[in-house]
């Protein structure tokens, strides 16, 4: 088959979605990206895959902007002539749907999350809705990722009971992100935020309460890891990130293409965010056994078991945040790696990647030709389970 994988970032399904387009290429699928170009395609070209640029403006809705980004989308499509498109993030699932329909298509679309358009409460939010309806409606199968953004799109009829399939985020490398020791005790504890440093995210409440607790706990270390100043309207600029590292607050580690050394270093790892769809970052860390702490929002709550792997707070509050972290200092260092602990097994109960290439695998085959992946079906289901187990010998 041709695949065409469409997000609005490059690095989106290169961090992301590496499993599904691994588990393609092994069956001799041909894989075009379909993206905005940034520093991850020659990783994806490497990989195997074929990057087509895509230009758009990921911000806002501009109506006209928007027309020709499905306008673009169409005459792709028709050029490229895909047995399927796969499809990740709001514009790309929404223009990339309708254009798909046109030319007769198949699509799969993954909300990956809901963003700060469903946190606006506004017309913006409106008009989004509205076209989520449209464009999803003739869909056979919609992903989401986690129950709560299930219940709110059948809520306000945005997909069908019969459309709406919950995915594990992106699945989670059970050996690539191996369970560690949790840092010696007696050292200064270290609480990391690993994110882009959008408002959104809580990154705001974070550094609040690394404040607070740092008045009473001189030693605590408190780290932010992710990108600041980017494109999003909710973007915290590198100006401001200076200003909290000389006030010694945060300590700024930049990014970095392995977050493993630092969630190795880290005593807990911290998600103060508004609204996620699956967070990676929490994935990530229970994996590697590291107790979490996040907000009682969607998408968290559904990684974070509280009191249990981590400890989940108030979104928005910088109080309830410090109140959680005080928690987890008042553990014995046998009470916080027993939370880390039962998070790594959840992780391998409910994240493992091989759950979304399976659901992949089967959404993919009812969508193409009859016939189409039938000799491949075996071979896409158990590509990542024989490489994985290979790997841990």
């Amino acid at each position: 088959m041709h695949v065409i994988m469409t997000a609005n970032a490059s690095w989106n399904i290169w961090n992301f979605r590496r499993p599904v387009v691994e588990a393609l290429l092994a069956e001799g699928n041909q894989v075009t990206v379909l993206a905005p170009l940034d520093g991850s395609v020659s990783n994806l070209e490497n990989l195997g895959c074929r990057v087509r640029p895509l230009d758009m403006n990921v911000k806002g809705l501009n109506p006209l902007e928007d027309l020709k980004l499905q306008h673009k989308f169409k005459q792709i499509f028709r050029e490229e002539q895909p047995d399927v498109v796969l499809s990740y993030t709001i514009k790309n699932n929404i223009f990339g749907s309708l254009a798909a329909r046109s030319v007769n298509v198949p699509f799969l679309p993954n909300v990956t999350g809901l963003g700060t358009t469903f946190l606006s409460g506004s017309l913006l939010q409106t008009v989004t809705e509205q076209l989520y309806r449209r464009s999803f409606s003739k869909l056979s199968t919609v992903f989401l990722q986690n129950e709560d953004d299930r219940d709110l799109f059948l809520e306000r009829s945005l997909v069908r009971p019969d459309q709406a399939q919950i995915l594990p985020g992106s699945g989670i490398d059970l050996v690539h992100f191996a369970p560690t020791a949790m840092p010696p005790t007696g050292g200064a504890p270290i609480f990391l935020m690993i994110a882009r440093l959008l408002r959104d995210k809580g990154v705001m409440e974070f550094v609040d309460a690394a404040r607070q607790i740092k008045a009473r706990h001189p030693k605590a270390q408190f780290q932010l890891l992710g990108a600041a100043g980017s494109e999003n309207r909710s973007s915290i600029d590198h100006a401001t990130v200076n200003n909290w590292v000389k006030e010694g607050v945060i300590e700024y580690l930049g990014t970095t293409n392995d977050v493993r050394p630092a969630i190795s270093a880290a005593s807990c790892v911290l998600l103060p965010s508004y609204r996620e769809g699956a967070p990676r970052t929490l994935i990530e860390a229970a994996a590697m056994a590291r107790p979490v702490i996040s907000t009682d929002v969607p998408g968290c709550r559904a990684v974070v078991d509280n009191n249990i792997s981590g400890f989940l707070c108030d979104a928005r509050s910088a109080d309830s945040l410090a109140a959680a972290i005080e928690r987890f200092l008042s553990l014995s260092p046998g009470a916080q790696k027993t939370m880390g602990q039962f998070g790594r097994a959840k992780m391998e109960r409910k994240y493992d990647q091989s759950i979304v290439v399976d659901a992949y695998r089967q959404a993919i085959s009812r969508l193409v030709k009859p016939g189409m992946a039938s000799e491949s079906e075996y071979a896409f289901l158990n590509h990542l389970k024989t490489e994985k187990y290979a790997n841990a010998s």
